[in-house]
């Protein structure tokens, strides 16, 4: 939340407790109270750039609003964080979900800028003023006090955040029935849907008189077994597929693949269904027990169980989807994008590859938005500072595939090309046979061996099969490496060598002599960067050696006696 810019000048409040924009007006001011950690209930009047993210209190009932209201109004009054703001606290607007992941706003123009320890501070929105705001840090409101009194209160905003975060992901649903349903499992959804509805119109009803009265609770009571019959039936289903997916080999993988992919996305979209179901049943229990909770200490109770393991299951659930769904993404990017891969064998469609590309495709478009709203993915990248590669040699195809198999702030660092070899360390008679009829100066991916450095690991591939079919042959992170070293040319035809020792194995690199030899350098002196010897590895190589002199003094005793 604090603005580390020094462009940006902290505004001092004003005795009316608003702030004077560039153009002489004011704009209206605001407090953020973070009651849980990442979730922040927003009083006053919101400026305009906050109010697209903000999120209504939906099941939170206004004795619990104001409960609210009144506890973060006294800290407010024994705190410099409130100031001349203390009246905000009367109107509480919504909720706010402030990490990093969501903090869209404020990371893109707009910046909450602090003083005074995160008290004080001013909204900016491309570089003017937009709305004074107070932030009150979670520390603040989770004094033993004030949990003990807000408890049940903040357990209900906690549901409430869930059920907000599920229902925005289950909304990719729309493109569901039309990209993939009309070939599979249309009485399986038509189940689901219709629980999913019953579910969604009770919360909505809730919502609008602002309670769960008996007659509505009665109504979707008995469903409970049924909503739970359907998260575990396709949770059952998404742990299959990824315990496949971990369990094949990289062409079993692509089999499978191949196989289920429709499968894999319906799954995927029908476990979020249901776990918003899920979710909404237990808010509404959770509302009809907080209800009952003033005169029932149990019930206020049951409240925060609900909320507990309800919070659970969805970030079980939603990790779980997580997976499946970015090594789908990877696969179907990977056939749609180049021409080269093999064809993808779904229900239906023609073996050939302009049917895969077709079929990727169409799967992409209803894959894509529920996994752009699970798991950003990472940017297209760029070629790094260090790229060891022939001047002929297009790499670019490598790096749009590349993007997909890296991890969230993974930095790529170096890229290699160096020739395929046999076990020996000679280019195979194979791809020797490739390189000559390829005509000398023309270097092709079929020659090549990839090797992409990150600031995590090694990846290491044949670089016809990485644009083929995104095949890896080794993933080694970073903290294995051992040894490195970088040798002058040591064959006929000139070739660099890069020795790489790691915990497991050694590895050999050779590099043509067309590519520059400083770059070659630098790919060596990265990996060396990471070169050590854990303590452990150290420590047992040491007993090894103490172990073979006993055993060799033992022997050489047992000669010598023999002999004397």
């Amino acid at each position: 939340m604090q603005d580390t810019s020094d462009s940006m000048e902290i505004a001092e409040p004003e005795e009316n407790g608003q702030v004077p924009n560039a153009d002489g007006s004011t704009a209206a001011s605001s407090v953020l109270a973070e009651v849980l950690p990442g979730i922040a209930v927003v009083f006053g009047e919101v400026p305009e750039e906050l109010k697209l993210e903000l999120i209504d209190f939906g099941l939170v009932s206004a004795a619990d609003r104001m409960q609210i209201s009144t506890v973060l109004a006294s800290i407010g009054n024994t705190a410099t964080v409130a100031g001349n703001l203390g009246n905000a606290f009367a109107s509480a607007q919504g909720l706010y979900r402030v990490s990093d992941a969501t903090l869209g706003l404020l990371r893109n123009g707009a910046t909450l800028a602090v003083k005074d320890g995160a008290n004080l501070g001013a909204v900016f929105a491309h570089g003017r003023i937009v709305a004074q705001a107070r932030f009150i840090p979670v520390t603040a409101v989770s004094a033993a006090q004030t949990v003990a009194a807000l408890g049940p209160a903040l357990a209900m905003i906690a549901l409430q955040m869930q059920l907000s975060e599920i229902t925005g992901l289950a909304r990719t649903n729309i493109a569901l029935t039309s990209q993939v349903l009309t070939t599979i499992r249309h009485g399986q959804w038509a189940e689901l849907t219709a629980l999913v509805a019953t579910i969604d119109r009770a919360v909505e009803k809730a919502r609008e008189v602002e309670s769960v009265p008996s007659s509505l609770w009665d109504s979707i009571a008995g469903s409970e077994a049924s909503l739970r019959k359907q998260r575990d039936l396709y949770r059952l289903n998404v742990d299959d597929h990824i315990r496949q997916i971990h369990r094949l080999d990289a062409r079993g993988r692509r089999q499978y693949f191949e196989t289920n992919a429709e499968a894999m996305l319906f799954d995927a979209h029908a476990l979020l269904s249901s776990v918003k179901a899920w979710t909404g049943y237990q808010a509404l229990h959770a509302a009809r027990a907080r209800a009952a909770g003033p005169e029932d200490a149990g019930e206020a109770r049951l409240v925060d169980a609900i909320a507990r393991d309800t919070g659970k299951e969805l970030t079980s659930a939603l990790a779980e989807t997580t997976s499946l769904v970015d090594s789908l993404r990877r696969e179907l990017r990977i056939i749609a994008e180049f021409p080269g891969r093999d064809a993808l064998a779904l229900p239906g469609k023609r073996r050939d590859s302009n049917a895969a590309r077709q079929t990727s495709a169409r799967l992409l478009e209803a894959l894509e938005p529920l996994a752009d709203a699970l798991h950003p993915p990472i940017a297209p990248l760029e070629a790094p500072n260090v790229v060891c590669a022939p001047r002929s040699l297009d790499f670019q195809p490598c790096l749009r595939i590349l993007r997909w198999f890296l991890e969230d702030g993974e930095t790529l660092r170096v890229l290699g090309f160096p020739d395929q070899v046999d076990g020996s360390g000679s280019i195979s008679s194979i791809v020797s046979g490739a390189k000559g009829m390829l005509g000398a100066g023309k270097d092709r991916m079929a020659t090549k061996e990839l090797v992409a450095v990150t600031d995590r690991r090694i990846i290491t591939a044949k670089a016809n099969a990485f644009l083929e079919q995104g095949e890896i042959r080794q993933d080694i992170p970073i903290d294995l490496v051992r040894y490195v070293r970088s040798a002058a040319p040591q064959d006929k035809e000139g070739r660099f060598v890069i020795d790489l020792i790691t915990r497991d194995e050694n590895i050999r690199w050779l590099f043509p002599a067309d590519i520059d030899n400083t770059e070659v350098d630098t790919l060596a002196a990265v990996l060396a960067e990471s070169m050590t010897i854990p303590d452990v590895e150290r420590d047992e190589l040491q007993r090894r050696r103490s172990a073979t002199i006993k055993a060799s003094t033992k022997e050489r005793n047992a000669r010598i006696q023999g002999t004397e």
